[in-house]
């Protein structure tokens, strides 16, 4: 079978899990998506201090990527200082339950591997993005 390159708002691929890939791929993007999906639209410094490893610069990245794909939207309120919030649209909403999915599998992959606390402050577990999933899933 011959893959044909396509494109699709503006990136070239030859299948749909390529795509798909170059859309919510990363190490960054599923999280920006799923902590929108679970808490609903954020401003810029509480998406921050949910995943406290992303710069700054990365977060505003990510966020113009997934917002030029048609993923999230960006509200601007004519406030001073200025308001931004942040939420997914009917598009980035369609995604939440496969990034649900993959978050319980890692909790099953958890449990079949075991895990390690590395950090014993509760707050940090329950800022990890996948802290409701994986409770649920057990």
């Amino acid at each position: 079978m011959t893959c044909q390159l396509k494109r699709c708002s503006g990136k070239e691929y030859y299948c749909a899990m390529e795509l798909t890939l170059q859309l919510i791929g990363g190490k960054w993007k599923p999280l920006i998506m799923y902590r929108l999906g679970q808490d609903g639209k954020q401003r810029f410094s509480e998406l921050k201090r949910s995943m406290p490893s992303i710069t700054q610069k990365m977060l505003t990245q990510q966020l113009r990527e997934l917002e030029n794909d048609g993923i999230v939207h960006r509200d601007v309120y004519a406030e001073v200082p200025p308001k931004v919030e942040y939420s997914l649209t009917e598009i980035g909403k369609s995604v939440i339950p496969l990034l649900k999915r993959l978050c319980q599998w890692g909790a099953e992959y958890e449990k079949l591997r075991g895990v390690e606390t590395v950090s014993t402050d509760e707050d940090a577990f329950s800022e990890t993005p996948c802290a409701a999933t994986a409770a649920g899933s057990r």
